[in-house]
């Protein structure tokens, strides 16, 4: 019974759109990325390094743009490491590896880089960076993509795209920033099995830093009552922490007058 619950709806013609979303914007997104680390010009036997932040620009406006068009089919998670259900997380994880699988097959018949960790960090050094740059990247996500935040502004694409280029720029002469586990399958099966010593790394860490950021975002929400800070619930802490009630950060409601701080709030400060 639980099952057929868990897995109600799955059989929508919607739901396969959602599902096909994810594999295209996934193949997009891997291609667009995994191209620019390609010396097209050079032959195959020594090609030059790959440009550090062409690369990181791809892959974050890749994520950019393939997140504004695929937001309205499927949401466009491009990563497993993610908030879903149980029965959208196995259709949607095998299509995002489908996805980089294919990608990289399109770029097969020239080199492509698969990620390798840098030999002069160890591997817990490597897991680290993987789950930093990942809680970065899905932290900006999961604040920006808040469907009950009535305060949002902007564009969230752009959001995520600029938390990728970050996360690439700092980690990518590290760990060859991997911030999703799809992207790195992908590359490493089809291209050279070497390339799976650094997997448990590149898949570890961004599974980590994504458990990481959900808990760490709810524990901030659980602040936050109506779009406001909860009351403190001692009376030494309503005594020191009067002053910020006035100056909450204003969200466009009506709000009355401020009151004249009495002596007993003065005495505290």
């Amino acid at each position: 019974m639980r099952a057929s619950v868990a897995f109600k709806g799955i059989w929508t013609k919607s739901f396969r759109r959602a599902v096909s979303g994810e594999f295209l914007a996934t193949l997009i997104c891997v291609l667009l990325g995994l191209g620019s680390t390609v010396d097209w010009a050079s032959g195959t036997e020594k090609p030059s390094p790959a440009d550090l932040v062409l690369v990181s620009l791809c892959f974050s406006l890749g994520v950019a743009t393939v997140v504004q068009c695929f937001l309205p089919f499927s949401s466009c998670h491009i990563n497993p490491v993610g908030k879903l259900s149980l029965a959208k997380a196995l259709f949607y994880v095998t299509a995002q590896c489908l996805g980089a699988i294919a990608a990289a097959g399109l770029l097969y018949l020239r080199p492509v880089r698969c990620l390798h960790v840098n030999l002069d960090i160890s591997v817990g050094h490597a897991l680290l960076v993987e789950l930093l740059i990942t809680f970065e990247l899905l932290f900006t996500v999961t604040a920006t993509c808040n469907a009950k935040r009535a305060d949002l502004t902007g564009s969230a694409s752009l959001a995520i795209g600029l938390a990728v280029v970050i996360g690439h720029l700092f980690a990518i002469r590290y760990t060859g920033a991997g911030m999703n586990p799809a992207r790195s399958f992908g590359p490493a099966l089809l291209t050279n099995a070497a390339c799976f010593t650094s997997t448990p790394d590149v898949l570890g860490g961004p599974i980590l830093g994504g458990i990481l950021a959900a808990a760490v975002y709810q524990c901030l929400r659980k602040v936050q009552r109506g779009g406001g800070l909860q009351p403190p619930t001692s009376w030494r802490g309503r005594r020191h922490l009067r002053q910020a009630w006035f100056l909450e950060i204003d969200r466009g409601e009506k709000k009355e007058p401020l009151q004249e701080l009495s002596a007993d709030v003065l005495s505290s400060v």
